[in-house]
């Protein structure tokens, strides 16, 4: 079988859809073992990520979080790196977009500190990120053991902050206090009253369309720079990039540093935009899950856009079959585990048969005589 033959979109997004599909199928019979009707169950959570401006809000407030840190892992991805510190890059990025609204926002309106804190979270989250780049380049340290230990040490470092420093006094909640509501920012429905538009109140805020405007940033940079360049092809062969004179330790670096400020913006729209105060564990695993929105994007920005809407209508969707089922909420965690299976670990199970399928099928198309022939 020769892969030349086989279009770029059958492996690139026609697979990716089977794998989801077959993933639905299997949920399907989950459902039944709980005594749901599957169809009735589909019908609920489209209803609540979809069906009404509220759930639609949530559904996107969600999206935005898998946003960042799926494409935080994409980029990783294309240098031949395995980030697994999503979760504690976007916990410490966090911290920082924290820190600048809580000192800040006292005394400074939303549109002042929100490219402050965005700059600050970027940074925050890079620096997390470092040390573990550099270990990697430089010593040989895998990655994969670095970053994951760099998130037990964010989640140590951000309890002990909660507790000994940033706890108000009187108050054994793990918790800061409250931004000051002009730090907050701006949410959907009220950027669109602005305009004559009503929505329903939700917590889709600004920091979604700058969740976009990343995207955007990342395929420009992947694939139209000349440092985007440069990390594909040290992750295509990092033998072959010395070889040409590509710098090994500098893309490495450079590409932990830009995934990790991408992380780093996780932040923006659970802190500053919903939460509006540092609680703990406020990543609530999004970190873990980009890496899932990232091999089911296939590392592409368009792919990880459209893997966050799937799995923030599994949030959200979850949260109806929940509220109208009075089914635990862990079943979403089942249906994403489902969706991972069967598009991360399982991924290349029908690309024989697909392959084979659309070649059946072109190599008929092409045998077909045109009329003018015939005649």
């Amino acid at each position: 079988m020769s892969q030349a033959k086989v279009p770029a979109w059958v492996n690139m997004a026609l697979l990716p859809a089977i794998n989801v599909l077959v993933a639905f199928l299997v949920s399907a019979l989950l459902f039944i073992y709980i005594d749901i009707n599957p169809i009735d169950a589909a019908k609920t959570m489209w209803m609540g990520a979809f069906g009404y401006a509220e759930g639609a809000g949530y559904t996107l407030y969600y999206t935005t979080g898998f946003i960042f840190t799926g494409l935080a892992v994409a980029v990783a991805f294309h240098a031949g790196l395995f980030n697994i510190g999503g979760e504690g890059q976007a916990y410490i990025g966090g911290l920082g977009i924290g820190i600048v609204c809580l000192t800040l926002g006292e005394y400074a309106p939303w549109y002042i500190t929100f490219p402050v804190a965005l700059v600050v979270g970027g940074l925050f989250g890079a620096a997390w990120a470092f040390v573990p780049a550099y270990l990697q380049a430089k010593r040989g340290s895998h990655i994969v053991i670095t970053t994951i230990m760099f998130n037990f040490i964010a989640s140590s470092l951000m309890a002990y902050l909660l507790v000994e420093i940033l706890k108000p006094e009187n108050t054994m909640a793990t918790e800061s206090r409250v931004f000051a509501v002009s730090s907050w920012l701006p949410k959907m429905h009220e950027i669109m009253s602005v305009f004559g538009i009503q929505m329903e109140a939700s917590p889709l805020n600004l920091s979604f369309i700058f969740a976009l405007l990343c995207c955007v940033f990342v395929w420009l940079f992947i694939w139209h720079t000349r440092w985007g360049y440069e990390i594909r092809s040290v992750g295509a062969n990092p033998s072959a990039a010395s070889y040409a004179g590509i710098k090994y330790i500098k893309i490495i670096v450079l590409t932990m540093l830009i995934s990790g400020m991408l992380a780093g913006f996780f932040g923006l729209n659970v802190l500053q935009g919903e939460l509006h105060q540092i609680k703990l564990n406020f990543v609530e695993g999004f970190g873990f899950t980009g890496i899932a929105v990232a091999l089911m994007g296939r590392n592409h920005p368009i792919g990880v856009l459209l893997a966050s809407l799937l799995f923030g209508f599994l949030y959200q969707g979850g949260a109806e079959l929940s509220f109208e089922y009075g089914v635990d909420r862990n079943i979403v965690v089942v249906l994403q585990g489902l969706v991972i299976l069967f598009s991360g670990a399982l991924e290349h199970m029908f690309r024989p048969q697909l392959e084979k399928a659309y070649l059946k099928i072109a190599s008929l198309g092409s045998n077909t005589p045109s009329k003018k022939g015939v005649a």
